[in-house]
């Protein structure tokens, strides 16, 4: 009896081949052929669940995105039941930090998705794009909580400084990716800003 196949296994099995082969030589230098070789199957495999590498693209932003909010739900479930908005804020930057293997894919294709975004109008209009505003509207909220409770300086405006939050989280997530700094230290850094940010919790 032919054993019976899992598309959807299938379908991640490529998308995840599609990753790794773009964090190894660069998303613009990515073929349906490489991605192949990558996941160890046919170049007409990869095409009967992908008809183009741009469908396949977009296939891959969409997990990245998708796997991104699982890890910070993640990070928020391992500080208990009843998280903080600091430990919210916390589990959300932190997660800018290239940390592990899986991370350190994630963040150098998204970078390279989000440069590729600006000439290329199939890209330019992804919802990915618009994910860093609701962060920003989600990091405010958290703020304004925790000013209401008395953790976070009162005297700070939420609105600007959730902007300077993810603003240096994403830079230094890059600066982990070039070397510059390891995780450890971006930790650190994220940690002493954050102390200042909730001196009440």
């Amino acid at each position: 009896m032919p054993k019976l196949v899992d598309h959807d296994e299938r379908r991640a099995q490529i998308i995840d081949a599609l990753l790794r082969a773009a964090a190894d030589t660069g998303l613009h230098a990515v073929t349906m052929r490489s991605v192949a070789t990558e996941a160890g199957i046919s170049v007409r495999l990869v095409q009967y669940y992908f008809d183009t590498k741009e469908q396949l693209l977009l296939a891959a932003l969409n997990r990245l995105t998708a796997r991104m909010g699982e890890r910070v739900r993640d990070r928020v479930r391992t500080a208990g039941s009843s998280p903080t908005p600091r430990d919210i804020v916390e589990a959300v930057l932190l997660e800018a930090v290239p940390t592990d293997e899986e991370s350190r894919i994630f963040h150098l294709v998204y970078t390279e998705y989000a440069v590729l975004s600006i000439t290329d109008p199939a890209l330019g209009g992804q919802p990915f794009l618009a994910a860093p505003n609701e962060m920003e509207g989600f990091l405010v909220g958290q703020l304004e909580a925790a000013q209401q409770a008395g953790d976070a300086d009162p005297r700070v405006d939420a609105g600007q400084e959730a902007v300077v939050l993810l603003s240096v989280s994403a830079g230094l997530g890059l600066s982990v990716l070039l070397g510059q700094r390891t995780a450890g230290d971006a930790t650190a850094v994220l940690h002493y800003h954050l102390g200042r940010l909730f001196p009440g919790s």
